[in-house]
């Protein structure tokens, strides 16, 4: 059996409004530590600026790992709309041409799936969208590994298509979940909801782990800033929440995924008790 494969999950950098401080400790930590890979789950940079692109470019290949991303809804032109119609990846692919996004790491794959869309008929674009011509290319690549693969997938979204407040979140995610558990992925990896969380979703084929990272940006919603140690060991997943001021992971990980990506308020208590960051995106971005 082959041995234990350490990854670093990372999710939602957004340089641009980047955390500087945690960008240098994860920098150590990773070239202390040398895990095996990196993956990325999307939203590199803040509002899709050429320079966030190259200043997130430039990062990522300094850490002299191999790496995989994927793209998040910020990483998609924000000020310029007819770019973002006509040719809405063209700035990430500039990131994907010197990067990966699949991943082999000698019998474990890791395989992208794009939730992300120019457009949608509903107000927030900022929520997940998996097109059925992004699944069924994330579905023909697992297919086409060797039999016995060891599979885990990466997203910007979580996949739940409804939390437990009844709102949709990625649209078609319920038929992915579907997917990924028929094949027996180990795991989905996303981002998103700036917080972490280790949460198993039920189907109709049967169980899958969703993963998702917190953000090394100063978007901060109800956990500091961090990211994900994941161990790989034959069959098993371990994940554990890494933080500068050492929350434990419990304590990190939230118990749902929110409607919003916001942490819940209390009765009375002010927006600011709750994060110091600027509001959330208006619809279209």
């Amino acid at each position: 059996m082959l041995g234990p494969i350490k990854l670093f999950h990372i999710s939602d950098i957004h340089f641009g409004l980047e955390d500087p401080q945690a960008l240098a400790w994860v920098e150590d930590c990773i070239g202390a530590e040398r895990p095996d890979a990196i993956a990325v789950t999307g939203d590199l940079t803040m509002r899709a600026r050429h320079k966030e692109f190259v200043a997130a470019c430039q990062w990522i290949r300094s850490l002299d790992v191999p790496v995989t991303v994927e793209i998040g809804n910020h990483d998609m032109p924000y000020f310029n709309p007819w770019e973002r119609f006509t040719d809405p990846y063209r700035r990430f692919r500039g990131i994907e041409a010197v990067l990966e996004r699949e991943l082999d790491l000698g019998g474990l794959a890791i395989v992208p799936l794009k939730t992300t869309a120019r457009a949608q008929w509903r107000t927030n674009w900022s929520q997940g969208w998996i097109t059925r011509p992004a699944l069924a290319k994330t579905l023909a690549m697992i297919d086409a590994l060797p039999e016995g693969t060891r599979v885990l997938v990466t997203a910007h979204h979580p996949l739940v298509e409804v939390n437990a407040q009844g709102n949709v979140l990625t649209k078609r995610g319920g038929e992915a979940l579907r997917e990924l558990a028929r094949r027996k992925v180990l795991g989905v990896l996303t981002g998103h909801v700036h917080d972490p969380f280790d949460l198993i979703e039920q189907t109709d084929e049967g169980p899958v782990r969703m993963i998702g990272a917190g953000t090394l940006s100063k978007r901060l919603r109800s956990t500091p800033p961090s990211f994900n140690q994941i161990m790989i060991d034959g069959g098993k997943v371990t994940v554990e929440a890494r933080n500068l001021e050492r929350v434990p992971t419990p304590e990190m990980q939230i118990d749902d995924v929110p409607r919003d990506a916001l942490p819940p308020r209390k009765p009375g208590e002010p927006v600011s008790a709750v994060a110091a960051v600027p509001p959330e995106d208006p619809p279209v971005h």
